[in-house]
Formats: C-alpha cells, sequence, structure tokens
C-alpha cells in the first residue's frame, strides 16, 4: 500500500523544485559562470551540493544518465566555477524566478514564510543514511530568504525521494535504462525523448526492452503487461514508502497545513508553461492531483 501523504507531497514540492531546471533566470546565471550549454549547467547545478565530484560519482548519483552525459560536463564546470560558486548562483537565480513567477505579494507573504518553515522542518528530519544527494542537500545553510529556503527544502526532500527511488530500483535489479523502458511503458514519458535525454544508444534501449519482455513486463508493443503494471505500482509504493520519514516528524496537522499552502505554487508553476509538457520526470498538469 502506497504512503498517500509521501506521494501527495512530492506532487506538490516537485513542481516548485523544477523551477532549476527550466526557469530562464537560471540558464542566464549558468551562463554568467561560463557554463557552456544546458547540460554542463544541469550537471553543475545538481551535483554542486556534493563538492567537485567526478563524472562517475555523478552517474552514479544520478543513475539514469549514460556514464558520457556526466563526463562531457565534469570535471570540465569545476574549472569554470567551483561548487560553491554554483549552489550561490542558483540560490540567486531561484530568487530572481520566483520572484518573476510569484510576483512581490506572494514571495512576501506570510503564507510562504510559513511554508518555507514547515518545509525545512521536514527536510531537516528526513532520514539520509545511504542517500547521498539527499544529505548533501540537507547539509547546506538555511537561506535567510523565505522563499529560497522554501525551494531548499523541497530539493532537500526531492532528493531524499529520488535517493530512495535508486534504492528500491536497484534491489529489483532495475538499471537504469530497464527503469527508463518501464516508465515510458507506462505512458508518463516518450521513450524517444527519454533515450535522447538519457543519452542511451538504440542498443542498449533494445536490450533493456528484452530483459523486461523476460520478466513478462511487456509485451511485444512494449506496452506494460499485467505483472509490468503490478511491478511498477509495488516499486512506487516502496519509493512512496521510503520517502515518508519527513511527514510521519512533521505530523499529519502540519504535513496537511504545508500541501494546502505548496498547491496554489505548484499549481503556477504547472499553468506557467515553464516546465514542458515532455520533462524527464513525467510531470504535467494531468499528473498533478488536489488531496481529497
Amino acid at each position: 500500500m502506497r504512503d498517500n501523504a509521501a506521494r501527495a507531497m512530492w506532487e506538490r514540492y516537485e513542481p516548485v523544485h523544477q523551477l532549476v531546471y527550466f526557469a530562464p533566470e537560471v540558464r542566464e546565471a549558468m551562463d554568467g559562470l561560463g557554463m557552456r550549454g544546458y547540460w554542463m549547467g544541469y550537471f553543475a547545478l545538481r551535483a554542486a551540493p556534493l563538492g567537485p565530484a567526478p563524472a562517475p560519482v555523478v552517474t552514479s548519483c544520478f543513475y539514469v544518465f549514460h556514464p558520457d552525459r556526466a563526463a562531457k560536463a565534469l570535471p570540465d564546470a569545476w574549472a569554470l566555477a567551483g561548487p560553491q560558486q554554483v549552489i550561490e548562483a542558483r540560490e540567486r537565480a531561484v530568487d530572481a524566478a520566483m520572484r518573476s513567477l510569484y510576483g512581490p505579494a506572494v514571495v512576501d507573504s506570510a503564507e510562504l514564510a510559513e511554508a518555507a518553515d514547515l518545509a525545512w522542518e521536514a527536510a531537516c528530519a528526513a532520514d539520509t543514511a545511504g542517500r547521498v544527494l539527499g544529505a548533501a542537500n540537507q547539509a547546506l545553510p538555511r537561506p535567510a530568504q523565505p522563499h529560497v529556503r522554501l525551494w531548499q527544502a523541497a530539493t532537500t526532500l526531492r532528493e531524499h525521494r529520488g535517493d530512495g527511488h535508486v534504492a528500491v530500483l536497484v534491489g529489483r535489479r532495475m538499471g537504469p535504462v530497464e527503469a527508463l523502458v518501464l516508465k515510458s511503458a507506462t505512458g508518463e514519458t516518450e521513450a524517444a525523448f527519454q533515450r535522447r535525454v538519457r543519452q542511451w544508444d538504440i542498443e542498449a534501449w533494445q536490450a533493456a526492452q528484452a530483459e523486461l519482455r523476460g520478466r513478462g513486463w511487456i509485451d511485444e508493443e512494449e506496452r506494460l503487461t499485467a505483472a509490468g503494471a503490478a511491478a511498477h505500482e509495488q516499486m512506487e509504493a516502496d519509493t512512496d514508502a521510503a520517502a515518508a520519514a519527513p511527514w510521519h516528524a512533521l505530523g499529519a496537522e502540519a504535513t496537511a497545513r504545508l500541501a494546502h499552502l505548496l498547491e496554489p505554487l505548484a499549481r503556477r508553476v504547472l499553468d506557467s508553461g515553464i516546465v514542458p509538457t515532455a520533462n524527464p520526470v513525467g510531470l504535467t498538469d494531468g499528473t498533478w492531483r488536489s488531496a481529497g
């Protein structure tokens, strides 16, 4: 059975976090540091809390990318700007992006400050043993500005969840490409898009398809079978369960309050079109659900 609170909270904080990948203010900040192209900026932005980590370490943490994708960005990015410079730049960029998207009335509101404090409390309660990206983000200093604090808390929570998801995949012998093929078979994202973004060649993709067909999880048309749907549902339930600790620590009442405060912020991101419909996470307006 899924932990409904963990799933509902992910649906609300993930859109806020996603600003860092798609807001023009962030791309401008990375260009200002000398990052060459979107992907160098992406890997630097997301990996910076780890310190000057080499490409193989980052590939391991991010899990679903071909090693060449990270190797084209790292360690070259660290010669252009050190991790601390990148962290400071991403905070400035997130500040600008959130002010532009939400406006001063929202950014400076008591409600947003309340959301930031609740999210920060939840992020501090995240159990990070064995969760490298979650731990690295949790260790960052508390931002002074509430909206930036909210974004950093959301980032810690999503990386905490992502680390748990990787553990679930490894436990089910789901390699990076198999995980992407299964995700595509659910209809959440398009296979060609995932393959291009994660940079896997057709041979690796076809080998992963053959592996999942052998398990009986996809059919000859690469559609999810009943067994595949059950396996996918169980892995999602395990991921939700692994992400539940922050919400248990925060408590049901405070979690519900934070969900309520995050809903209009998440909705504004999705309605803005900043996060494209085709995105690797499969996060779209259609996948976001309001709480009952």
